[in-house]
């Protein structure tokens, strides 16, 4: 409930810490999970002191018991064990301080630790963490590596060592942080997101030597796995030996079995790598040999043929042909003239002989009337009628006399 203060009528702080306490009071027990960071058994002491914290952000809370609850379960549960706790949100008034009374605890077994994972797996495959898709492929010639490991680990050293081994160019960029425990998940997070957030790094791995199940737990993270898949960088998960199969196997961009593996599958090998080119090369000669042969080849067969060595052959045998076609050509056109101005000599003497004045000069006359008409009949004059006689040299007038 809500409390109604004025600059003039402030609350002690004694009050405040009072109803804080009357509403947390309020609250029934829950079911806390988390794992154990300090343990204190006082000798003598009737009361258990730990604390709480969650792996996967840096929130943690005190917890008190009694002795008998915590010596129940004292054979199994140690600093650094996930625990389900029963208990009771308490507020200290006097120090203004949070804690949980603990009225059961409970050790969180490996079958259940694995079936929890097995739910998480599922719970973030079907939101396509996992889909192949979207795994980004590796540079083949990585210049800057970005390496997360523990300090002065067996993995640190088989990845800088192997690497180099191959190609002893290759530069890394290292973070040493906890590979388990209560601060493992917090900081392999921030050093992903350091390196990811380095534009000279091309490739990221994340390396951890073999351990127990508990052990790995870290890289089953739901929080490490979300920022590895937010990653622009792609990302090499190299955690404990080939059985181990933590979760960010599977959101990674490329799981290698071992730390070395991973230096083998990041870095090409020098040596491989000369000998490849040497064969390409040599293979490039043999192609490059054989297409000059076979062109040489081309051209000296070219050069071969005849019409090549004597090129003018084919002229000259051309030419005579010419020269014959243009006689054939020749003969015919006269041929033809001929014969054309024959047959116009016969028709223009056929036309002369058939022509009027032909038959004028032979003493014959053509008589017109006065409208032009030739006189073919006597019947078609009249006496006295004037006509025109048309002779061979020209033409006069003459009158009919019946």
């Amino acid at each position: 409930m809500a409390v109604n203060t004025t600059p003039e009528a402030p609350l002690p702080v004694g009050e405040v810490s009072r109803l804080i306490g009357g509403w947390i009071d309020r609250l029934g027990a829950v079911w806390v999970e988390g794992q154990i960071t300090q343990l204190s058994r006082r000798p003598g002491a009737g009361v258990v002191f730990l604390t709480l914290r969650d792996p996967s952000y840096d929130i943690s809370v005190s917890v008190t018991c009694y002795r008998q609850v915590f010596d129940a379960v004292a054979d199994v549960v140690s600093e650094g064990a996930r625990v389900v706790v029963l208990a009771k949100p308490e507020w200290y008034a006097p120090r203004g301080q949070l804690s949980l009374r603990a009225a059961e605890i409970r050790p969180v077994g490996v079958g259940e630790l694995l079936a929890r994972l097995e739910q998480l797996k599922k719970a973030l495959a079907r939101e396509g963490l996992f889909a192949p898709e979207r795994k980004k492929p590796l540079p083949f010639l990585p210049q800057l590596i970005g390496l997360v490991c523990g300090r002065a680990s067996a993995a640190e050293r088989d990845v800088l060592e192997n690497a180099r081994h191959r190609w002893p160019a290759v530069r890394f960029e290292v973070r040493n942080v906890a590979v388990q425990g209560v601060h493992a998940v917090p900081q392999v997070v921030q050093a992903v997101k350091e390196l990811d957030a380095l534009e000279d790094v091309d490739v990221i791995i994340v390396a951890r030597g073999g351990g127990s199940v508990e052990d790995l737990l870290p890289f089953s993270d739901e929080q490490l796995i979300r920022t590895v898949a937010q990653c622009r960088t792609p990302v090499v998960s190299a955690i404990g030996h080939e059985p181990d199969n933590p979760l960010l196997d599977h959101v990674a961009d490329l799981r290698a079995s071992t730390p070395t593996d991973a230096a083998k599958k990041v870095v090409p090998d020098v040596g491989e790598e000369y000998e490849r080119v040497r064969l390409l090369r040599d293979r490039a000669r043999r192609c490059v040999a054989a297409l000059v042969d076979r062109e040489e080849r081309g051209l000296a067969h070219a050069l071969a043929r005849p019409s090549i060595q004597d090129p003018h052959r084919m002229i000259d045998a051309r030419a005579d042909q010419v020269a014959d076609l243009l006689d054939r050509a020749r003969r015919c056109l006269r041929h033809q003239l001929d014969r054309a101005d024959s047959e116009l000599s016969h028709t223009h003497a056929r036309v002369v002989a058939l022509s009027p004045a032909a038959t004028l000069k032979r003493g014959y006359a053509v008589l017109q009337r006065a409208d032009g008409h030739a006189v073919r009949d006597p019947g078609e004059v009249t006496s006295g009628e004037a006509l025109r006689a048309r002779v061979s040299e020209g033409e006069f007038s003459v009158r009919v006399d019946t």
